[in-house]
């Protein structure tokens, strides 16, 4: 059983930090593909950064300059570093691991940004 174990979300005012953990094993860490997609209410899920296991990153338009995903090797677990949050990040965001066809998927956490 793969396990994905997410935490950091929360509120925060507009223009404010948070930082996003997701944990795993090292087998998955090593050799699958981390990322951190969102899905707001009534919208579909969609890629927010990926990170290879060489550290190969990938954004949405919406987020470079903003948001930064990174990897601890010795942690097993990946980060996204959220800056200048705006309240249209609000949305829950998901941990997945991708390797060919094997997907894994977090439980997710909430992120609100409001004033």
């Amino acid at each position: 059983q793969v396990q994905l174990v997410e935490s950091g979300g929360g509120l925060m005012q507009p223009g404010g930090s948070l930082r996003l953990s997701c944990a795993t094993s090292r087998s998955i860490f090593s050799i699958y593909t981390m990322g951190w997609y969102r899905q707001a209410p009534g919208n579909q899920r969609d890629l927010v950064a990926t990170i290879t296991s060489g550290g190969n990153t990938n954004y949405a338009d919406s987020v470079k300059g903003r948001f930064t995903i990174s990897r601890d090797n010795a942690k097993n677990t990946v980060y996204l570093q959220m800056n200048n949050l705006a309240p249209e990040d609000t949305a829950v965001y998901y941990c997945n691991a991708k390797r060919g066809y094997f997907s894994y998927w977090g439980q997710g956490t909430q992120v609100t940004v409001s004033s």
